[in-house]
């Protein structure tokens, strides 16, 4: 898995930071070191979450890709053993 640059603590103060209107979002992002895009995406995805529901949202995306595999799993063998089944008659 990819190291991430940013946590979700810089990602949340620095959307808290443009909320406030201080400094355009273009320098920003330059003193921050992340680009526009990347802003973008942290803002449709974050948007106004504290630290502790981004901490939460980041734990509920892993319990999830967990369930999907064991879902993929589970498929997999109903299928082969439909596959026998179907064979033996």
């Amino acid at each position: 898995m990819r190291q991430r640059k940013f946590s979700e603590e810089q990602i949340i103060k620095l959307l808290q930071d443009a909320k406030k209107g201080e400094q355009p979002i273009e320098e920003l992002c330059r003193e921050a070191g992340c680009s526009t895009a990347s802003f973008s995406t942290w803002k449709a995805k974050y948007g106004d979450a504290t630290v502790d529901e981004a901490k939460r949202l980041r734990q509920l995306e892993r319990e999830n890709e967990r369930l999907l595999k064991l879902v993929g799993q589970q498929r997999l063998e109903l299928e082969g053993m439909k596959e026998v089944l179907a064979k033996k008659r």
